[in-house]
């Protein structure tokens, strides 16, 4: 891990390949630009269900990323409405199985369990942290929006967003290695407690 947050953010181009990911360190700041989808709770069990039942997605997601978002309508003038970041861990049930299918990133905030950090490491994948709460700053980072998949779901539907200079932290890299984790080590007395 080179620390909690380099001071130069690295550059990334979406959608990421295999080598990208492995470049990437837990704490790494990064910047995307390119493609990529949103989806959410609702989107995530219909995809995850299509896959049990053996049936092609509406869209590939070998390669992609994913943003755990459900962004809001935009005002006059805009792209998108806020477009802050949720709570990753509500579709930890269904990542292990799109990690499978090739999805290479995922961006939300907050904590993954076991069995998702296990698939990342097993295909190569890597969780990026946003700020929450920085919805409307994040938003300005959209350039395109598109929705493709599930329009009945509103917000919740799988939009394909284009984004320039996206801001994000590696939180996971490929390596299992977390920053949720890390980064409170230095705080953590003989007790386990923080201090």
């Amino acid at each position: 891990m080179r620390g909690i947050i380099v001071a130069e953010p690295i550059h990334l181009k979406l959608p990421l390949t295999p080598e990208d990911c492995a470049r990437l360190q837990a704490g790494d700041s990064v910047r995307l630009s390119g493609p990529l989808y949103t989806a959410r709770d609702a989107a995530h069990r219909r995809l995850f269900e299509a896959l049990e039942r053996g049936e092609q997605l509406p869209v590939s997601l070998k390669g992609e990323t994913i943003y755990y978002v459900g962004p809001c309508p935009a005002p006059p003038g805009r792209v998108i409405g806020s477009a802050g970041p949720t709570t990753s861990s509500r579709m930890d049930r269904y990542a292990p199985r799109l990690i499978q299918e090739g999805l290479l990133a995922m961006i939300g905030k907050g904590e993954r369990g076991p069995e998702v950090v296990q698939a990342m490491v097993e295909h190569g994948a890597v969780y990026f942290a946003a700020l929450g709460g920085a919805g409307a700053l994040i938003a300005r980072t959209v350039r395109e929006l598109e929705v493709v998949a599930y329009p009945d779901l509103g917000p919740e539907a799988i939009h394909r967003l284009v984004v320039e200079d996206f801001p994000a932290i590696v939180a996971i890299d490929c390596r299992g290695r977390d920053l949720y984790k890390e980064g409170r080590k230095p705080y953590i007395n003989l007790t386990g407690a923080i201090v």
